[in-house]
């Protein structure tokens, strides 16, 4: 793989070390190409426009498709955001009063506000604490009784980066007939996940991270079996079977993940996200989990030098992209600050430094982070 030729497409790195993804990542130059194109096609045509960019619409649910392996594009839909994803499956699952929810509780916020919103319903959230930098599998399991309806959690932990096992987390909630949401914001395109293989019952990401898209447009699945058991919300005329007969009310929804995209899509949005997908699916998700990797071992192997400590768990089926650096008696902020200053751009979760490289950086990135980061003392 050429990465030299992968990085070509960032205009960020002219500028900056980044190595940020977990937050927001900058734009390659083919989703910045979409948005310039979107904007030029609707300022010349307007209206006359919209069938051309529908058809944007389409291909972004094939790429997204592929992306996670979905049985069909009809089981992706598109989302505004995380949150909104959660919440189709929070608002819309069928509970009952006594019900629980097990959530690991170093979960981001977006998946934990709005299982706690259901607490008028008389469902309860069971938080299970982390073990150092690990989600131990078995204190969720204990965690699950009867009463248990969903296991909620991120495919990635967002301040620790610890990669939890979705596979046996998937299986345990199938033999316990527990419904299984995946938050995969914090792994989609960057590594691989297959709903065909893992069994979970829906997913949810915003574009704006490892995706590489803009903010606002992200992707969402719902396995088939349980779309007519989970009510619907945000309901439009796209969510019905057909949704361009304006002066016809038939409220037969989409048998499909299709009837929670309500109102109109955020085309430009979408239309990006299809062009930072095809840029990774091009590379191959694989080699990009490679790359991935080998740039976050050798920061993890270097990090000794400018007398940091990582805290995250570098166990070979734990890793991730997101590496957990403690410097002691040093506080986070002086490092971002040192960091800011040499042009590199890293963030602080949880009081420690998070460092999370994509494939187009390289090791002249991290060691300018390392180099800054090592002129800090205490």
């Amino acid at each position: 793989m050429d990465w030299s030729a992968f990085r070509d497409h960032f205009p960020v790195t002219r500028q900056w070390s980044f190595l940020d993804h977990a937050a927001v990542a900058p734009l390659p130059d083919v989703a910045v190409a979409a948005l310039h194109e979107y904007a030029a096609s609707f300022a010349n045509n307007g209206i006359a426009a919209v069938r051309d960019w529908l058809g944007r619409i389409r291909h972004a649910r094939q790429l997204a498709t592929q992306l996670i392996n979905a049985p069909h594009p009809d089981d992706v839909f598109f989302i505004p955001n995380t949150t909104y994803g959660v919440s189709v499956i929070a608002e819309g699952f069928p509970w009952q009063n006594g019900d629980n929810v097990v959530v690991p509780a170093e979960e981001y916020p977006a998946n934990q506000y709005p299982w706690l919103n259901l607490q008028h319903r008389g469902v309860a959230v069971r938080s299970v604490p982390s073990r150092g930098n690990r989600v131990n599998i078995d204190d969720l399991r204990n965690a699950i009784d009867a009463r248990t309806r969903v296991l909620a959690v991120s495919a990635v932990e967002f301040a620790s980066g610890y990669r939890n096992d979705l596979d046996a987390l998937g299986e345990l909630c199938k033999k316990r007939g527990i419904f299984f949401f995946v938050d995969a914001i914090q792994s989609l395109g960057a590594f691989s996940l297959d709903v065909q293989k893992t069994p979970i019952d829906a997913l949810a990401a915003d574009g704006h991270k490892w995706l590489l898209g803009p903010e606002g447009a992200g992707l969402g699945y719902i396995r088939r079996d349980w779309v007519e058991r989970l009510h619907p919300i945000g309901v439009g005329a796209n969510s019905t079977v057909r949704p361009f007969a304006y002066s016809t009310i038939d409220f037969t929804l989409k048998p499909h993940a299709g009837r929670w995209e309500g109102g109109a899509y955020n085309v430009p949005g979408v239309a990006a996200l299809a062009a930072s997908l095809e840029l990774l699916l091009n590379a191959g998700i694989g080699n990009i989990e490679g790359r991935i990797l080998e740039l976050t071992d050798y920061l993890c192997d270097k990090a000794a030098a400018a007398g940091m400590e990582v805290f995250s768990s570098r166990t070979a089926n734990e890793k991730s992209g997101i590496v957990s650096l403690v410097k002691p008696r040093v506080p986070p902020e002086a490092i971002m600050k040192a960091c800011r200053a040499a042009g590199v751009i890293v963030n602080n979760r949880a009081g420690r430094i998070r460092v999370s490289p994509h494939a187009y950086n390289n090791f002249d990135d991290l060691d300018r982070f390392l180099d800054a980061a090592g002129t800090v003392r205490n």
